[in-house]
Protein backbone atom coordinates (compact mmCIF):
# COMPACT_ATOMS: atom_id res chain seq x y z
CA UNK A 1 0.00 0.00 0.00
CA UNK A 2 2.71 2.46 0.90
CA UNK A 3 3.99 2.78 -2.68
CA UNK A 4 0.80 4.54 -3.79
CA UNK A 5 0.87 7.23 -1.11
CA UNK A 6 2.64 10.00 -3.00
CA UNK A 7 0.17 9.79 -5.86
CA UNK A 8 -3.15 9.69 -4.06
CA UNK A 9 -3.50 13.14 -2.61
CA UNK A 10 -5.12 15.08 -5.41
CA UNK A 11 -2.99 13.32 -7.88
CA UNK A 12 0.06 15.39 -8.72
CA UNK A 13 3.46 14.78 -7.16
CA UNK A 14 6.23 17.34 -7.56
CA UNK A 15 8.82 14.62 -8.07
CA UNK A 16 6.82 13.32 -11.07
CA UNK A 17 6.53 16.70 -12.78
CA UNK A 18 9.60 16.31 -14.95
CA UNK A 19 8.48 12.88 -16.17
CA UNK A 20 5.18 14.15 -17.58
CA UNK A 21 1.51 13.40 -17.18
CA UNK A 22 1.78 9.85 -18.46
CA UNK A 23 4.14 8.93 -15.61
CA UNK A 24 1.59 10.03 -13.00
CA UNK A 25 -1.25 8.15 -14.71
CA UNK A 26 0.78 4.98 -15.27
CA UNK A 27 2.05 4.92 -11.70
CA UNK A 28 -1.40 5.37 -10.17
CA UNK A 29 -2.90 2.77 -12.47
CA UNK A 30 -0.15 0.31 -11.64
CA UNK A 31 -0.86 0.73 -7.94
CA UNK A 32 -4.64 0.56 -8.46
CA UNK A 33 -4.29 -2.75 -10.27
CA UNK A 34 -1.76 -4.11 -7.78
CA UNK A 35 -3.77 -3.21 -4.70
CA UNK A 36 -7.23 -3.79 -6.06
CA UNK A 37 -10.10 -1.39 -5.64
CA UNK A 38 -10.85 -2.20 -1.97
CA UNK A 39 -7.29 -1.76 -0.65
CA UNK A 40 -6.78 1.30 -2.86
CA UNK A 41 -9.94 2.78 -1.36
CA UNK A 42 -8.84 1.95 2.21
CA UNK A 43 -5.51 3.65 1.66
CA UNK A 44 -7.26 6.68 0.19
CA UNK A 45 -9.55 7.01 3.23
CA UNK A 46 -6.67 6.75 5.71
CA UNK A 47 -4.32 9.04 3.77
CA UNK A 48 -6.89 11.79 3.29
CA UNK A 49 -8.35 11.53 6.81
CA UNK A 50 -4.80 11.91 8.09
CA UNK A 51 -4.13 14.83 5.78
CA UNK A 52 -7.43 16.64 6.45
CA UNK A 53 -7.77 15.74 10.12
CA UNK A 54 -10.49 18.32 10.84
CA UNK A 55 -12.70 17.31 7.91
CA UNK A 56 -16.03 15.60 8.42
CA UNK A 57 -16.63 12.00 7.49
CA UNK A 58 -18.94 13.17 4.69
CA UNK A 59 -16.28 15.50 3.23
CA UNK A 60 -13.69 12.72 3.20
CA UNK A 61 -16.23 10.37 1.62
CA UNK A 62 -16.82 12.81 -1.24
CA UNK A 63 -13.10 13.10 -1.92
CA UNK A 64 -12.51 9.34 -1.69
CA UNK A 65 -15.35 8.57 -4.11
CA UNK A 66 -13.90 11.00 -6.65
CA UNK A 67 -10.34 9.68 -6.39
CA UNK A 68 -11.34 6.02 -6.57
CA UNK A 69 -13.75 6.69 -9.43
CA UNK A 70 -11.04 8.53 -11.34
CA UNK A 71 -8.61 5.62 -10.94
CA UNK A 72 -11.26 3.04 -11.78
CA UNK A 73 -12.38 4.88 -14.92
CA UNK A 74 -9.02 6.00 -16.27
CA UNK A 75 -7.12 2.81 -15.47
CA UNK A 76 -9.59 0.57 -17.28
CA UNK A 77 -8.45 -1.31 -20.36
CA UNK A 78 -8.71 0.93 -23.40
CA UNK A 79 -9.23 4.18 -21.47
CA UNK A 80 -8.25 7.35 -23.30
CA UNK A 81 -4.67 8.39 -22.38
CA UNK A 82 -5.91 11.90 -21.60
CA UNK A 83 -8.62 10.61 -19.22
CA UNK A 84 -6.53 10.84 -16.09
CA UNK A 85 -5.19 14.35 -16.62
CA UNK A 86 -8.63 15.63 -17.60
CA UNK A 87 -10.17 13.99 -14.55
CA UNK A 88 -7.58 15.38 -12.17
CA UNK A 89 -8.10 18.85 -13.64
CA UNK A 90 -11.85 18.48 -13.10
CA UNK A 91 -11.15 17.49 -9.47
CA UNK A 92 -9.06 20.62 -8.98
CA UNK A 93 -11.80 22.76 -10.52
CA UNK A 94 -14.37 21.15 -8.24
CA UNK A 95 -12.16 21.88 -5.23
CA UNK A 96 -12.13 25.53 -6.24
CA UNK A 97 -15.90 25.78 -6.63
CA UNK A 98 -17.89 27.78 -4.13
CA UNK A 99 -20.00 24.73 -3.23
CA UNK A 100 -17.14 22.23 -3.10
CA UNK A 101 -18.08 19.11 -1.09
CA UNK A 102 -14.42 18.40 -0.31
CA UNK A 103 -12.61 19.18 2.98
CA UNK A 104 -12.44 22.92 3.63
CA UNK A 105 -9.00 24.50 3.93
CA UNK A 106 -8.04 28.15 4.39
CA UNK A 107 -5.35 27.84 1.71
CA UNK A 108 -7.67 26.64 -1.03
CA UNK A 109 -8.49 30.15 -2.27
CA UNK A 110 -4.79 30.95 -2.75
CA UNK A 111 -4.23 27.73 -4.71
CA UNK A 112 -7.22 28.46 -6.92
CA UNK A 113 -5.63 31.66 -8.22
CA UNK A 114 -3.05 29.46 -9.94
CA UNK A 115 -3.56 27.35 -13.05
CA UNK A 116 -2.79 23.91 -14.43
CA UNK A 117 -0.18 21.78 -12.73
CA UNK A 118 0.76 24.56 -10.30
CA UNK A 119 -2.80 24.59 -9.01
CA UNK A 120 -2.82 20.81 -8.56
CA UNK A 121 0.52 20.85 -6.73
CA UNK A 122 -0.67 23.67 -4.49
CA UNK A 123 -3.91 21.83 -3.60
CA UNK A 124 -1.97 18.61 -3.02
CA UNK A 125 0.27 20.37 -0.51
CA UNK A 126 -2.62 21.55 1.69
CA UNK A 127 -2.91 19.87 5.06
CA UNK A 128 -4.80 20.56 8.26
CA UNK A 129 -2.79 21.18 11.45
CA UNK A 130 -2.86 18.33 14.00
CA UNK A 131 -5.84 18.12 16.32
CA UNK A 132 -5.29 19.65 19.74
CA UNK A 133 -6.53 16.49 21.44
CA UNK A 134 -7.18 13.07 19.83
CA UNK A 135 -10.95 12.62 19.70
CA UNK A 136 -11.26 8.92 18.96
CA UNK A 137 -12.65 6.93 21.87
CA UNK A 138 -12.85 3.18 21.36
CA UNK A 139 -16.37 1.86 22.03
CA UNK A 140 -16.99 -1.20 24.19
CA UNK A 141 -16.66 -4.65 22.62
CA UNK A 142 -20.46 -4.96 22.55
CA UNK A 143 -20.88 -1.57 20.83
CA UNK A 144 -18.19 -2.45 18.29
CA UNK A 145 -19.87 -5.70 17.37
CA UNK A 146 -23.33 -4.18 17.16
CA UNK A 147 -22.13 -1.46 14.75
CA UNK A 148 -20.08 -3.99 12.77
CA UNK A 149 -22.99 -6.42 12.34
CA UNK A 150 -25.41 -3.67 11.31
CA UNK A 151 -23.17 -2.33 8.51
CA UNK A 152 -19.68 -3.90 8.17
CA UNK A 153 -18.55 -1.62 5.33
CA UNK A 154 -19.96 1.57 6.88
CA UNK A 155 -18.43 0.63 10.24
CA UNK A 156 -14.99 0.11 8.66
CA UNK A 157 -15.13 3.38 6.69
CA UNK A 158 -16.11 5.47 9.70
CA UNK A 159 -13.51 3.81 11.91
CA UNK A 160 -10.77 4.44 9.34
CA UNK A 161 -11.73 8.12 9.18
CA UNK A 162 -12.14 8.65 12.93
CA UNK A 163 -8.92 6.86 13.86
CA UNK A 164 -6.72 8.31 11.11
CA UNK A 165 -7.93 11.87 11.74
CA UNK A 166 -7.42 11.54 15.50
CA UNK A 167 -3.87 10.22 15.11
CA UNK A 168 -3.02 12.19 11.98
CA UNK A 169 0.61 12.79 12.91
CA UNK A 170 1.45 9.09 13.16
CA UNK A 171 3.34 7.92 10.04
CA UNK A 172 1.03 6.54 7.37
CA UNK A 173 2.49 2.99 7.46
CA UNK A 174 1.95 2.88 11.24
CA UNK A 175 -1.66 4.03 10.83
CA UNK A 176 -2.30 1.48 8.11
CA UNK A 177 -0.89 -1.33 10.23
CA UNK A 178 -2.88 -0.27 13.28
CA UNK A 179 -6.21 0.12 11.46
CA UNK A 180 -5.75 -3.14 9.56
CA UNK A 181 -5.15 -5.18 12.73
CA UNK A 182 -8.04 -3.44 14.52
CA UNK A 183 -10.56 -4.22 11.77
CA UNK A 184 -9.24 -7.78 11.58
CA UNK A 185 -9.77 -8.11 15.35
CA UNK A 186 -13.36 -6.84 15.13
CA UNK A 187 -14.30 -9.04 12.17
CA UNK A 188 -12.79 -12.09 13.89
CA UNK A 189 -14.08 -11.57 17.42
CA UNK A 190 -17.59 -10.41 16.58
CA UNK A 191 -18.36 -13.80 15.00
CA UNK A 192 -16.44 -15.76 17.65
CA UNK A 193 -18.39 -18.02 20.04
CA UNK A 194 -16.38 -16.42 22.89
CA UNK A 195 -15.96 -12.74 21.89
CA UNK A 196 -14.67 -11.54 25.27
CA UNK A 197 -11.82 -14.05 25.27
CA UNK A 198 -11.13 -13.31 21.61
CA UNK A 199 -10.93 -9.54 22.15
CA UNK A 200 -8.58 -9.99 25.12
CA UNK A 201 -6.24 -12.21 23.08
CA UNK A 202 -6.31 -9.96 20.00
CA UNK A 203 -5.75 -6.75 21.99
CA UNK A 204 -2.67 -8.29 23.61
CA UNK A 205 -1.35 -9.29 20.19
CA UNK A 206 -1.81 -5.80 18.75
CA UNK A 207 -0.44 -4.03 21.82
CA UNK A 208 2.84 -3.06 20.15
CA UNK A 209 1.27 -1.53 17.03
CA UNK A 210 -1.39 0.20 19.14
CA UNK A 211 1.21 1.77 21.43
CA UNK A 212 3.41 2.68 18.48
CA UNK A 213 0.48 4.57 16.94
CA UNK A 214 -0.14 6.55 20.12
CA UNK A 215 3.52 7.30 20.76
CA UNK A 216 4.44 8.14 17.16
CA UNK A 217 1.43 10.47 16.94
CA UNK A 218 2.71 12.22 20.04
CA UNK A 219 6.35 12.54 18.99
CA UNK A 220 5.52 13.48 15.40
CA UNK A 221 3.06 16.11 16.66
CA UNK A 222 5.92 17.51 18.71
CA UNK A 223 8.17 17.40 15.67
CA UNK A 224 5.58 19.26 13.57
CA UNK A 225 5.08 21.95 16.21
CA UNK A 226 8.63 22.18 17.61
CA UNK A 227 11.03 21.31 14.79
CA UNK A 228 14.13 19.15 15.17
CA UNK A 229 16.18 21.43 17.43
CA UNK A 230 13.44 21.98 19.99
CA UNK A 231 12.45 18.29 19.90
CA UNK A 232 16.06 17.48 20.79
CA UNK A 233 15.76 19.71 23.83
CA UNK A 234 12.33 18.33 24.76
CA UNK A 235 13.64 14.76 24.67
CA UNK A 236 16.73 15.80 26.63
CA UNK A 237 14.58 17.42 29.35
CA UNK A 238 12.38 14.32 29.56
CA UNK A 239 15.42 12.07 30.06
CA UNK A 240 16.85 14.50 32.62
CA UNK A 241 13.65 14.31 34.68
CA UNK A 242 13.56 10.51 34.57
CA UNK A 243 17.30 10.19 35.34
CA UNK A 244 18.37 13.39 37.12
CA UNK A 245 21.63 11.81 38.26
CA UNK A 246 22.78 11.32 34.66
CA UNK A 247 25.00 13.95 33.09
CA UNK A 248 24.36 16.21 30.11
CA UNK A 249 27.13 14.42 28.22
CA UNK A 250 25.40 11.07 28.74
CA UNK A 251 21.91 12.17 27.72
CA UNK A 252 22.40 14.78 25.00
CA UNK A 253 23.64 12.28 22.33
CA UNK A 254 20.58 10.13 23.00
CA UNK A 255 18.29 13.14 22.57
CA UNK A 256 19.97 13.97 19.27
CA UNK A 257 19.60 10.36 18.17
CA UNK A 258 15.88 10.30 18.96
CA UNK A 259 15.26 13.60 17.16
CA UNK A 260 17.08 12.24 14.10
CA UNK A 261 14.85 9.14 14.13
CA UNK A 262 11.73 11.31 14.21
CA UNK A 263 13.06 13.54 11.41
CA UNK A 264 13.59 10.49 9.20
CA UNK A 265 10.39 8.59 10.00
CA UNK A 266 7.50 10.95 10.76
CA UNK A 267 6.83 11.59 7.05
CA UNK A 268 8.36 8.40 5.73
CA UNK A 269 6.38 5.88 3.69
CA UNK A 270 8.91 3.16 4.52
CA UNK A 271 6.83 0.46 6.19
CA UNK A 272 9.25 -0.25 9.04
CA UNK A 273 11.02 3.10 9.47
CA UNK A 274 9.64 4.08 12.88
CA UNK A 275 9.91 0.60 14.39
CA UNK A 276 13.43 0.11 13.04
CA UNK A 277 14.80 3.50 14.08
CA UNK A 278 13.20 3.44 17.55
CA UNK A 279 14.47 -0.10 18.11
CA UNK A 280 18.00 1.05 17.21
CA UNK A 281 17.59 4.06 19.50
CA UNK A 282 16.37 1.85 22.35
CA UNK A 283 19.40 -0.41 22.02
CA UNK A 284 21.66 2.65 22.35
CA UNK A 285 19.71 3.99 25.33
CA UNK A 286 19.77 0.64 27.11
CA UNK A 287 23.49 0.29 26.49
CA UNK A 288 24.24 3.78 27.78
CA UNK A 289 21.87 3.99 30.75
CA UNK A 290 21.15 0.52 32.19
CA UNK A 291 24.18 0.64 34.48
CA UNK A 292 23.26 4.20 35.53
CA UNK A 293 19.59 3.66 36.40
CA UNK A 294 17.88 0.57 37.83
CA UNK A 295 14.47 1.47 36.41
CA UNK A 296 15.93 1.71 32.90
CA UNK A 297 17.76 -1.58 33.45
CA UNK A 298 14.44 -3.25 34.31
CA UNK A 299 12.85 -1.83 31.15
CA UNK A 300 15.73 -3.14 29.07
CA UNK A 301 15.39 -6.76 30.22
CA UNK A 302 12.72 -7.56 27.64
CA UNK A 303 13.51 -9.07 24.25
CA UNK A 304 11.09 -6.77 22.38
CA UNK A 305 12.96 -3.50 21.86
CA UNK A 306 9.76 -1.58 21.08
CA UNK A 307 8.19 -2.71 24.36
CA UNK A 308 11.40 -1.67 26.12
CA UNK A 309 11.12 1.78 24.50
CA UNK A 310 7.52 2.17 25.67
CA UNK A 311 8.61 1.15 29.17
CA UNK A 312 11.37 3.80 29.29
CA UNK A 313 9.04 6.43 27.88
CA UNK A 314 6.43 5.65 30.55
CA UNK A 315 8.83 6.02 33.47
CA UNK A 316 7.58 8.78 35.79
CA UNK A 317 9.87 11.63 36.86
CA UNK A 318 12.33 10.67 39.56
CA UNK A 319 12.72 12.63 42.80
CA UNK A 320 15.34 15.32 42.29
CA UNK A 321 18.62 14.38 44.02
CA UNK A 322 20.83 16.90 45.78
CA UNK A 323 22.63 18.62 42.93
CA UNK A 324 24.90 21.63 42.64
CA UNK A 325 23.18 24.93 41.90
CA UNK A 326 22.70 25.28 38.11
CA UNK A 327 25.40 27.48 36.67
CA UNK A 328 23.92 30.23 34.52
CA UNK A 329 25.70 30.70 31.21
CA UNK A 330 27.82 33.80 30.92
CA UNK A 331 27.07 36.48 28.35
CA UNK A 332 30.08 35.36 26.35
CA UNK A 333 28.88 31.74 26.37
CA UNK A 334 25.33 32.67 25.31
CA UNK A 335 26.57 34.63 22.31
CA UNK A 336 29.47 32.38 21.38
CA UNK A 337 29.58 29.63 18.77
CA UNK A 338 28.29 27.13 21.32
CA UNK A 339 25.54 29.45 22.58
CA UNK A 340 22.69 27.08 21.70
CA UNK A 341 24.41 24.19 23.48
CA UNK A 342 25.04 26.31 26.60
CA UNK A 343 21.34 27.22 26.64
CA UNK A 344 20.33 23.57 26.41
CA UNK A 345 22.78 22.67 29.16
CA UNK A 346 21.36 25.29 31.53
CA UNK A 347 17.78 24.24 30.82
CA UNK A 348 18.85 20.63 31.29
CA UNK A 349 20.05 21.58 34.77
CA UNK A 350 16.73 23.32 35.52
CA UNK A 351 14.82 20.24 34.32
CA UNK A 352 16.63 17.87 36.65
CA UNK A 353 16.23 20.31 39.53
CA UNK A 354 12.49 20.47 38.86
CA UNK A 355 11.67 16.97 37.67
CA UNK A 356 7.88 17.48 37.61
CA UNK A 357 7.80 20.65 35.49
CA UNK A 358 5.96 19.61 32.29
CA UNK A 359 7.36 19.75 28.79
CA UNK A 360 5.15 22.68 27.73
CA UNK A 361 6.66 24.92 30.46
CA UNK A 362 10.20 24.00 29.58
CA UNK A 363 9.42 24.46 25.89
CA UNK A 364 8.27 28.03 26.52
CA UNK A 365 11.48 28.70 28.43
CA UNK A 366 13.42 27.33 25.48
CA UNK A 367 11.55 29.66 23.10
CA UNK A 368 12.23 32.62 25.37
CA UNK A 369 15.93 31.79 25.52
CA UNK A 370 16.21 31.67 21.74
CA UNK A 371 14.36 34.97 21.48
CA UNK A 372 16.76 36.61 23.94
CA UNK A 373 19.83 35.25 22.16
CA UNK A 374 18.46 36.43 18.84
CA UNK A 375 17.76 39.93 20.14
CA UNK A 376 20.78 40.51 22.32
CA UNK A 377 23.57 38.69 20.51
CA UNK A 378 22.99 40.82 17.44
CA UNK A 379 22.75 44.06 19.47
CA UNK A 380 25.56 46.64 19.52
CA UNK A 381 26.13 46.00 23.21
CA UNK A 382 25.21 42.35 23.71
CA UNK A 383 26.30 42.23 27.36
CA UNK A 384 24.24 45.27 28.31
CA UNK A 385 21.21 43.79 26.57
CA UNK A 386 21.59 40.45 28.37
CA UNK A 387 22.20 42.11 31.73
CA UNK A 388 19.03 44.15 31.24
CA UNK A 389 17.02 41.00 30.52
CA UNK A 390 18.38 39.33 33.65
CA UNK A 391 17.43 42.35 35.75
CA UNK A 392 13.90 42.41 34.32
CA UNK A 393 13.45 38.79 35.30
CA UNK A 394 14.60 39.16 38.89
CA UNK A 395 13.50 36.29 41.10
CA UNK A 396 10.28 35.44 39.25
CA UNK A 397 11.53 32.42 37.31
CA UNK A 398 12.55 30.29 40.33
CA UNK A 399 9.19 30.93 42.02
CA UNK A 400 7.33 30.14 38.83
CA UNK A 401 9.22 26.89 38.24
CA UNK A 402 8.63 25.82 41.83
CA UNK A 403 4.89 26.48 41.49
CA UNK A 404 4.69 24.38 38.30
CA UNK A 405 6.85 21.67 39.88
CA UNK A 406 4.60 21.45 42.93
CA UNK A 407 1.37 21.42 40.92
CA UNK A 408 2.47 18.62 38.60
CA UNK A 409 4.33 16.82 41.38
CA UNK A 410 1.10 16.59 43.38
CA UNK A 411 -0.82 15.54 40.28
CA UNK A 412 1.67 12.72 39.63
CA UNK A 413 1.54 11.47 43.25
CA UNK A 414 -2.18 11.65 44.09
CA UNK A 415 -5.27 10.15 42.53
CA UNK A 416 -7.43 12.74 40.80
CA UNK A 417 -10.04 13.22 43.53
CA UNK A 418 -7.39 13.64 46.23
CA UNK A 419 -5.51 16.02 43.94
CA UNK A 420 -8.60 18.23 43.53
CA UNK A 421 -9.19 18.17 47.29
CA UNK A 422 -5.60 19.23 47.87
CA UNK A 423 -6.02 22.04 45.33
CA UNK A 424 -9.14 23.29 47.12
CA UNK A 425 -7.38 23.26 50.50
CA UNK A 426 -4.43 25.26 49.12
CA UNK A 427 -6.71 27.79 47.41
CA UNK A 428 -8.80 28.21 50.56
CA UNK A 429 -5.63 29.09 52.49
CA UNK A 430 -4.52 31.52 49.79
CA UNK A 431 -7.98 33.07 49.29
CA UNK A 432 -9.93 32.78 52.57
CA UNK A 433 -12.52 35.32 51.40
CA UNK A 434 -13.32 33.55 48.13
CA UNK A 435 -16.82 32.19 47.59
CA UNK A 436 -17.39 28.43 47.18
CA UNK A 437 -18.39 29.08 43.55
CA UNK A 438 -15.13 30.89 42.77
CA UNK A 439 -13.06 28.23 44.55
CA UNK A 440 -14.83 25.50 42.60
CA UNK A 441 -14.15 27.30 39.32
CA UNK A 442 -10.45 27.77 40.13
CA UNK A 443 -10.09 24.14 41.22
CA UNK A 444 -11.63 22.93 37.96
CA UNK A 445 -9.39 25.22 35.89
CA UNK A 446 -6.17 24.07 37.57
CA UNK A 447 -7.27 20.44 37.61
CA UNK A 448 -8.06 20.60 33.88
CA UNK A 449 -4.66 22.13 33.19
CA UNK A 450 -2.86 19.53 35.31
CA UNK A 451 -4.70 16.54 33.83
CA UNK A 452 -4.01 17.77 30.29
CA UNK A 453 -0.48 19.12 30.57
CA UNK A 454 1.34 17.47 33.47
CA UNK A 455 1.55 13.97 31.90
CA UNK A 456 4.55 13.36 29.64
CA UNK A 457 2.27 12.64 26.65
CA UNK A 458 0.47 15.99 26.87
CA UNK A 459 -0.69 17.52 23.54
CA UNK A 460 1.87 20.16 22.52
CA UNK A 461 -0.38 22.74 20.81
CA UNK A 462 -3.06 22.67 23.49
CA UNK A 463 -0.61 22.85 26.39
CA UNK A 464 1.62 25.46 24.81
CA UNK A 465 -1.37 27.80 24.58
CA UNK A 466 -2.37 26.99 28.17
CA UNK A 467 1.15 27.59 29.44
CA UNK A 468 1.39 30.83 27.47
CA UNK A 469 -1.45 32.23 29.56
CA UNK A 470 0.17 31.02 32.78
CA UNK A 471 3.58 32.41 31.89
CA UNK A 472 2.58 35.69 30.27
CA UNK A 473 3.45 37.89 33.23
CA UNK A 474 6.68 36.05 33.87
CA UNK A 475 7.97 35.82 30.33
CA UNK A 476 6.70 38.90 28.56
CA UNK A 477 10.04 40.52 29.33
CA UNK A 478 11.59 37.80 27.12
CA UNK A 479 14.14 36.90 29.79
CA UNK A 480 12.84 33.65 31.22
CA UNK A 481 16.05 31.77 30.78
CA UNK A 482 18.48 34.16 32.23
CA UNK A 483 17.41 33.91 35.85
Amino acid sequence: MRAALALLLLLAAARAEHRGKAYVRDKVCQEFKTLGKDDFRTLTIVANSRKFSNATFEEINHLVREIVSLAETCCAEGADPSCYDAGSSALSAKSCGGDSPFPAHAGTAGCCTQEGLEQKLCLAALRHPPQQLPRYLQPSNEELCQAFKEDPKGFADRFLHDYASSYSQAPLPVLLGSTKTFLSMVSTCCISPAPTVCFLKEKLERKTISLLTLISNRVCSLFTVYGKDKVTFSYLASLAQKMPAASFEELFPLAEDAAEAFSQCCDSVDEDCMQKKLSEHTAKACGALSARDGRVADCCKGKNLMQNYFCILALPPAPAPKLPEPQKPTNEQLCGEEGARHTKRYLFELARWHTSVPDAFLGKLYDASEKVRGECCSAKDASACLDNKRQQMGGELPRFLEKANQLCGQYNKLDFLDFKKRLRDILMQMMPEASPELLGQLVEQQADFASSCCPPNSPPLYCTSKVSLEMREVCDAGSCLLG
